[in-house]
């Protein structure tokens, strides 16, 4: 079967004309997908035997919301979707002055093993399509009656562990005719793939790279991120040079504030070294809360942010959403999975 939610424009006409169709159909298949079809038979202004072809040779996977959390705080809202074989992933709708921004992931779960992480306590169980990604950003907008501008990569999985996909969808969610939102205003987040680092930057995109450091020396980066062990800070950051020198687009820093280990004033004077010479800023993100994570939050947020400001570096200190619902990613679908072990291990009559 073919997944048509995954194909560009250009493939969808060169496949249509393979069936014998009219290429002007190509375009209104792709605006009818775009509008969130869940059925071929809602393509109304296709023939019954051009639709009866599309039953029978093409998918249609539309997720279905497992679970729904909304912050009585500030808006935010959380989804549980589930996929059609299954698997559960999360998308975040968060809502700003400038506009409303869906962060969406990449895979079901994540191989990275970052310790502060919910998302990757379970590993990775597979890669997610291009069409599971633009399903998340359109069906959001959809339940939420909130239009989408900005995009962050930055859910469950790493993009650049699934690049081509990443790539593909990359394309579509630009393309005019579909869901039309530009590179500078989507951010794609890595937890430092030097290799794919340098890969991306062939393409010269406009998006935003955020780059996911935590810490500015080797001992503590390895002991919270396993990737730095194949990598290195050093590497990481020369990879991080040359993406501004060929694209040059400024580099976010991603840094997750956890106490006693990456907060202390040696540590905000080491990256500030790190950065020196590199036109980016460091984002402090306040800690989420993960059960079965001993890591905790930082109490010196503002004390590292102004010794960071002392040495010249720009900083931002991310504005915490969803803080009265489940705001890390991959709790709610570990709360999912915990849910569905429970089950699985009582007899039959005990499930309500």
């Amino acid at each position: 079967m073919t997944d048509i939610k995954s194909m560009t424009l250009e493939e969808l006409t060169a496949w249509l004309k393979e069936q014998g169709e009219p290429a002007f159909r190509a375009k209104q298949i792709f605006h009818w997908l775009y509008r969130g079809v869940t059925s071929f038979d809602q393509m109304s202004d296709l023939s019954k035997s051009l639709r009866e072809k599309l039953k029978n040779q093409c998918l249609l996977t539309p997720p279905k919301v497992a679970r729904k959390q909304e912050s009585r705080l500030d808006g935010t809202i959380k989804y549980l979707w589930e996929l059609a074989d299954g698997n559960c992933i999360e998308t975040v709708l968060m809502r700003y002055k400038h506009g409303n921004t869906v962060c969406i992931s990449c895979q079901v779960g994540c191989r990275m093993g970052c310790a502060f992480c919910a998302s990757t306590l379970a590993g990775k169980v597979r890669n997610l399509t291009p069409g599971e990604m633009i399903d998340q950003v359109l069906f959001t907008q959809l339940d939420s009656g909130a239009q989408v501008s900005n995009i962050v990569l930055m859910g469950i999985g790493e993009p650049l562990d699934n690049f081509d996909t990443v790539m593909r969808f990359l394309k579509l969610v630009n393309h005019p005719e579909g869901l039309n939102i530009g590179m500078r205003h989507i951010s794609l987040s890595t937890c430092g793939l030097v290799d794919q680092i340098d890969k991306l930057a062939g393409y010269g995109l406009q998006l935003t790279l955020s780059v996911s450091l935590h810490a500015p020396d080797d001992e503590t980066r390895s002991r919270i991120m396993p990737v730095n062990r194949s990598v290195g800070v050093d590497r990481l950051m020369e990879s991080c040079r040359r993406y501004f020198e060929t694209t040059g687009r400024r580099i976010s820093y991603e840094y997750a504030m956890i106490d006693g280990v990456n907060d202390a004033d040696w540590q905000a004077d080491l990256l500030a070294r790190l950065l020196k010479g590199t036109p980016g800023h460091v984002n402090l993100i306040p800690l989420n809360n993960v059960e079965e994570s001993p890591l905790k939050p930082s109490r010196r947020v503002a004390a590292f942010q102004k010794r960071l400001e002392s040495h010249g570096v720009t900083v931002t200190v991310r504005r915490r959403l969803g803080s009265d619902i489940d705001a890390s990613c991959g709790q709610l679908r570990r709360k999912a999975m915990g849910a569905e072990s429970r089950n699985a291990g009582r007899k039959e009559d005990d499930v309500p």
